[in-house]
């Protein structure tokens, strides 16, 4: 029965992960031409989410195995967060020769995706 929860968990934050990132990029990335800030946002608020998630579970041990840390943590941000969409803006960059473009996209999605987690983890220490 508790694996059910956690499946069902996963499923709905998943869900809502996925469309809270689609609306946010569709009205994120339009902004520029030479930057996906859409995706940027993304990833850097999905990243202090998850650091902050994660520290709270830190604190609170019998969170991370409770169905709300799943559809937070994996659910929610895992599907809110997004990888390959990175990957494909970055390959674009590439393709179109937008050296500088891939260069400050790519450095500033890593450090800040850091920074964001390390903001989350020192936040929920906070709390």
């Amino acid at each position: 029965m508790e694996q059910l929860k956690t499946m069902t968990a996963l499923f709905i934050g998943g869900g809502f992960g996925t469309l809270l990132r689609y609306g946010l990029s569709k009205i994120g990335n339009p902004w520029s031409a030479h930057f996906f800030w859409g995706t940027f946002s993304v990833n850097t608020i999905g990243c202090f989410l998850l650091g902050l998630i994660v520290g709270i579970s830190y604190k609170n041990p019998a969170l991370a195995s409770a169905p709300l840390y799943s559809f937070l943590a994996i659910g929610l941000c895992g599907g809110f967060t997004t990888f390959s969409t990175f990957a494909f803006e970055n390959q674009a960059f590439l393709k179109n020769g937008q050296i500088l473009e891939f260069s400050v996209y790519t450095l500033s999605s890593i450090i800040i995706g850091i920074l964001a987690i390390s903001l989350g983890l020192y936040s929920a220490k906070a709390i």
